[in-house]
């Protein structure tokens, strides 16, 4: 056997040992690499509880004072052709455990060129609103351009003896508002069954009680007669 015979034996015999080596190299870093992100895992949902848990002990500490909650409401009323008449009414809830002070209201993101004041103000203040009580505001719009308004939430302000700063809450928002938008005529048949719906059980209780005052009333005028 020459020596070339022995050397390429010798790389035969190398080459599995490699292999095996850069295999057994590649599952540890894999299983390094599965245990890396476990603990990275871990560690997120353990910020992320901990987050969590702050949030909501912020919040429970801030309900110890006044907690503001708003209802904003919009109804449109078509009055005649190209007029439309909007009523708008928010309702303001002190759901906290203490008195909020110098509360204003501010609904100011009509717009000058769709909508007119025609009663009431946008803008309203009130001296305190008390732990478990409501406020209401309401003013009225008209509109004479046909458009579709995307109403802002009014902005409530307020104050805490505690708190230097003035403090803010939001209503809820609205839908949007389509002005003017054209509708389908109206027919009888529909309108009779939506008013049927609406006063239906009314106009039962009065048929009844006529009813009944006729049967009672009616044998009474036969006596009188006979006698």
């Amino acid at each position: 056997m020459t020596v070339g015979h022995v050397a390429h034996l010798r790389c035969q015999m190398q080459r599995p040992l490699a292999e095996d080596s850069f295999y057994h190299l590649y599952l540890n870093l894999n299983l390094q690499l599965i245990v890396n992100m476990a603990d990275w895992t871990r560690k997120f949902l353990l910020a992320t509880v901990l987050a969590v848990l702050c949030f909501s002990w912020t919040i429970a500490a801030d309900t110890d004072g006044p907690f503001i909650v708003a209802h904003k409401k919009v109804a449109l009323t078509r009055l005649k052709s190209g007029v439309e008449r909007l009523s708008v009414s928010i309702d303001i809830y002190n759901q906290g455990s203490a008195t909020a002070y110098d509360v204003s209201l501010y609904d100011d993101n009509w717009s000058q060129d769709v909508f007119t004041i025609v009663a009431g103000n946008t803008s309203m203040s009130w001296e305190r609103l008390d732990a478990g009580t409501a406020l209401s505001h309401s003013f009225e719009l008209e509109a004479t351009k046909k458009t579709v308004f995307y109403g802002a939430p009014a902005v409530i302000t307020f104050r805490i003896p505690t708190k230097a700063a003035l403090q803010e809450a939001y209503s809820t928002p609205i839908l949007p508002l389509d002005i003017l938008a054209d509708r389908p005529p109206e027919k009888k048949f529909d309108w009779a069954k939506r008013l049927m719906a609406k006063y239906g059980s009314l106009v039962s209780v009065i048929s009844i009680v006529v009813l009944f005052v006729y049967l009672v009333a009616t044998p009474s005028k036969s006596s009188k007669k006979k006698r």
